[in-house]
């Protein structure tokens, strides 16, 4: 089983950004030690509790501070920027890093409608543009522009020995074929859908369009896990996300990710009982025995190539354990 680590750099309360953001760092050191294979940052402006904005420069800050893991954007929010910007982005950290990059695409917002305003005009008219966004992205990362194209005389330079490899990420039937249709690999997350998963990663599979740079479909199932030493400290570790996002979704939060002690402390109302049954329900949870035995079932139920763990705890001692924990057990 292959394992891979995706970071959305949480803030903890009583802790600060830059503490955060050294988390992650650390983070990406441990899993290159531990041998997960790769290690990506996700895209977030303006969202309580969420500390990275900017991927591409924290990648050169981790990128500089790790050897060989790969590293990437989990992902890059494509319909706020121009496909060519992007390139360079990427080109320059897959010449500094190479045969270590890689380019997660998205198309969420990556924050409320105000922020969306702030970074792009136009967003919902870009995401429509999506398909032919990526299509230009691909032809700028691969330097091959037809000789016709007005874009053909130009390159998004460096150009790097080793290219960075490109992602799809998503959670529809759309993402799904857009990968498959440009012969990329593709990341689905389990974490964060309602879906049939198995269902629409199995389309990407029968789908996928072989080339010159993927000869067949590469997959990963992002999963939300929580491993400890016993499963009644991992559900006790899990708590604090949950009530976490619960003030999330009361525009409350904004502290980060509540410490055990407060998680315990909050009051549920009914409806957020449920609300919190339903997040334990799409998140695997348990001993090191235990999760090893979830996260196989998960791969074998979508056929995929990779699993990518993203692990929220209110300590992050208890986040680096619980990667730990599962790549001594995956990997013994």
């Amino acid at each position: 089983m292959k394992l891979s680590i995706l970071d959305q750099s949480p803030l903890s309360s009583g802790k600060t950004a830059g503490q955060a953001l050294q988390a992650s760092m650390k983070l990406a050191q441990s899993g290159e030690k531990l041998g997960y294979t790769r290690y990506w940052i996700a895209e977030h402006h303006d969202f309580s509790g969420l500390s990275c904005s900017a991927p591409e420069v924290m990648l050169g800050y981790i990128g500089a501070n790790t050897e060989n893991i790969r590293i990437g954007s989990g992902a890059v929010l494509l319909p706020h920027y121009k496909p060519y910007k992007v390139a360079e982005v990427y080109n320059l950290l897959a010449t500094l890093f190479p045969g270590r990059i890689d380019l997660g695409i998205g198309r969420a917002p990556g924050g409320s409608a105000e922020v969306t305003m702030a970074l792009s005009d136009n967003f919902l008219q870009q995401v429509w543009k999506m398909p032919e966004s990526f299509k230009e992205l691909l032809h700028f990362i691969n330097d091959d522009f037809p000789s016709e194209h007005m874009y053909s005389k130009i390159s998004a330079a460096p150009l790097p020995s080793i290219s960075p490899q490109p992602w799809i990420l998503g959670t529809s039937e759309k993402s799904a074929k857009l990968a498959a249709e440009n012969g990329t690999a593709y990341a689905f997350g389990h974490f964060m859908s309602d879906k049939d998963g198995a269902d629409i990663m199995k389309r990407y599979i029968e789908n996928f369009t072989p080339n010159a740079k993927l000869k067949k479909s590469e997959s990963i199932i992002a999963v939300s896990v929580i491993c400890a030493e016993t499963t009644e400290r991992a559900e006790q570790l899990a708590l604090s996300g949950f009530i976490w996002k619960l003030k999330l979704a009361k525009g409350e939060g904004k502290n980060g990710v509540p410490s055990i002690e407060e998680a315990e402390q909050y009051s549920y109302t009914n409806a957020e009982k449920e609300m919190i049954e339903d997040m334990r329900a799409k998140t695997v949870i348990g001993n090191p025995q235990e999760v090893k035995q979830q996260l196989t079932d998960l791969q074998t139920m979508y056929q995929a190539d990779e699993l990518m763990v993203v692990t929220i705890t209110h300590s992050y001692e208890d986040r680096v354990t619980s990667y730990e924990l599962l790549a001594n057990e995956v990997f013994k």
